[in-house]
């Protein structure tokens, strides 16, 4: 049985803040567990009825590492008009964002922001019927290779819905949020990415198989990987970008 998507990680310099910032800019709920009180980190999840996610969570942990670069991914935020776009950039630099230049031009129809910690995110234009029936969080845009898409399709056994020109996005067969990689060129990777995939499994699933599984697609383990057996496992997707594979015993969606 393969993996699910439980979260999209921020490693964050302030990670309650940065909870309560995007828990208000989403309308999701900041929850504390044991898990993220063990590791002084935050989560939030979608309320209860919204079930255009992709099923995952968004968890802020604490890092001393100040943002050195920009971001590797991005959310792209929904608007169902231009009013409810005009709000949600409102309400954004209301707690604490910011507008910010990253080479869009003047006629783009999309609002690009940063979160309290430097995050960049876009609120996107009403109108755009690839992110049609999406939810808030319309995609998780990526820089990435063609590969990468491929092999995120495989590891998470969502269907790819976009390969063209080398880009790629997938989907849940649930629906909801996309994951888009943009193809070449692709940005050179220069140490940790601030936004990582947590993955999990159903209880009584065999880790280790699951793990000999990802390596088998194309992921590989870095070179001071995690041996412990109850820790989680840290591995790298085709691209270099890290992700991890949680600890057995830990609950796949949050409660």
């Amino acid at each position: 049985m393969s993996s699910e998507l439980f979260a999209i990680c921020f490693n964050a310099t302030r990670p309650t803040g940065l909870a309560r910032f995007w828990s208000g800019v989403l309308g999701w709920e900041v929850t504390s567990g044991e898990e993220e009180d063990a590791q002084g980190g935050v989560a939030i999840v979608p309320p209860a009825a919204d079930g255009a996610t992709g099923g995952f969570r968004i968890r802020f942990l604490p890092s001393q590492e100040p943002k050195a670069r920009q971001n590797q991914a991005h959310f792209d935020l929904t608007s169902a008009s231009a009013e409810e776009q005009r709000q949600t950039v409102a309400r954004a630099l209301e707690l604490g964002g910011q507008h910010i230049d990253i080479g869009q031009l003047p006629e783009e129809g999309h609002v690009v922001l940063a979160d309290p910690d430097g995050n960049e995110f876009c609120v996107i234009e009403p109108g755009n019927t690839f992110l049609a029936d999406t939810g808030v969080i319309g995609a998780l845009a990526c820089d990435g290779t063609r590969e990468v898409g491929y092999f995120w399709s495989e590891a998470l056994r969502w269907p790819l819905v976009w390969d063209q020109d080398e880009e790629t996005a997938i989907q849940s067969p649930e629906g909801g949020t996309k994951i888009t990689w943009g193809g070449p060129p692709v940005a050179p990777k220069t140490g940790a990415n601030r936004l990582f995939f947590e993955l999990a499994l159903p209880a009584g699933a065999d880790r280790s198989a699951e793990v000999d599984r990802l390596l088998a697609l194309g992921a590989t383990r870095p070179e001071a990987a995690e041996t412990d057996a109850g820790a989680d496992v840290l591995l790298l997707d085709p691209d270099g970008n890290e992700f991890s594979v949680r600890r057995p015993g830990q609950a796949v969606l949050p409660g």
